[in-house]
């Protein structure tokens, strides 16, 4: 979740009316940290080659409805946050969407519904709160994805994160089962994505 996300989309028109309706929910709730705009203009764009979509993080759904929203028909969503409060907001604005499950829960609860083509670390599992990250050969299939996001651009190799090398970064760039780059998505917003490889590929 990004720090002022919500805010972000205050002068943006032309967004998907699901995306619109997240914001709206968020707005009114006071959850400021929603989803930017950059972030889910990437998750649009991945959900289109995904059959079964995983999120941490649900928030108020924001970036969830960017997934559904690039999804195709058929494809199935799970998303799990931890907030009881915010988990119910986030299934009412998918009410009318039966393909989408928002689950209130510890972010572990994500391990239930995989494995995934395109899981999205936003509130857990990707070890920025120093819990241990998922593995992907049990949640991502062979080929698929996984976003973790909200990093500040690295500037110096190795990344670096308060005055040390960004330990989360390098598990992910460094992981011998994935390929994986960061994305620049604004100065000041990145994202890594990983795509799992398949057997036998160095």
């Amino acid at each position: 979740m990004s720090l002022e996300g919500t805010a972000a989309y205050a002068d943006l028109v032309q967004l998907p009316p699901l995306v619109e309706r997240a914001v709206e929910v968020a707005r009114r709730a006071g959850f400021g940290t929603s989803c930017r705009p950059e972030q889910g203009r990437l998750l649009h764009a991945l959900a289109a080659g995904a059959e079964v979509i995983g999120e941490t993080g649900t928030g108020c759904g924001v970036g969830l409805a960017w997934l559904v929203s690039g999804a195709r028909p058929g494809t199935r969503l799970f998303s799990v946050e931890a907030d009881a409060d915010r988990a119910a907001l986030a299934a009412e604005v998918f009410l009318d969407h039966p393909q989408v499950s928002v689950i209130h829960g510890d972010w572990r609860e994500i391990c239930r519904d995989g494995p995934y083509d395109l899981l999205v670390l936003d509130g857990g599992g990707q070890g920025k709160g120093g819990e241990q990250p998922i593995d992907p050969h049990r949640l991502l299939r062979p080929g698929g994805t996984v976003v973790i996001d909200d990093l500040t651009p690295a500037r110096h190799w190795p990344p670096r994160f308060g005055g040390s090398v960004d330990r989360v970064r390098m598990h992910w760039l460094d992981h011998p089962g994935l390929d994986a780059a960061e994305l620049r998505l604004a100065p000041d917003l990145a994202a890594l994505v990983a795509t799992r490889r398949f057997a036998g590929m160095t």
